[in-house]
């Protein structure tokens, strides 16, 4: 194969790769706001009705009117889930590059340095 050419399942590849990065682009800031929230600790906002039934609170708005005017452990209840910490990792890992790991060797025998003129 002369240097540079590229198969057809090598050039499907890289436009299969092309098309995904693509939709994550699209995507990138609620994938982020998202992967924050999960690294913070996510809450959930819920109600109870008459049978004691929670419904979990999905409209902003109803989420604003509980939260402003309802009493908490009453009028609404909120659970939250313990912050990620691989998703706080990963994202310091790539806001402030990974941090360099440091590794142990166990050297046995000696070591010869020889200096060639």
């Amino acid at each position: 194969m002369p240097k540079g050419h590229k198969t057809r399942k090598t050039i499907a590849k890289e436009a299969a790769r092309e098309a995904l990065r693509q939709v994550v682009l699209r995507h990138m800031k609620r994938m982020l706001a998202s992967q924050i929230a999960h690294a913070i600790g996510i809450g959930h906002l819920y109600t109870r009705d008459k049978t004691g039934k929670f419904t979990k609170i999905e409209s902003q708005a109803e989420v604003d009117r509980l939260l402003a005017a309802g009493r908490e452990d009453k009028d609404y209840w909120i659970f939250t889930k313990d912050p990620s910490v691989q998703a706080f990792t990963d994202l310091m890992n790539r806001a402030i590059d990974k941090p360099i790991e440091q590794h142990e060797h166990d050297h046995s025998g000696h070591l010869v340095v020889t200096w060639q003129s």
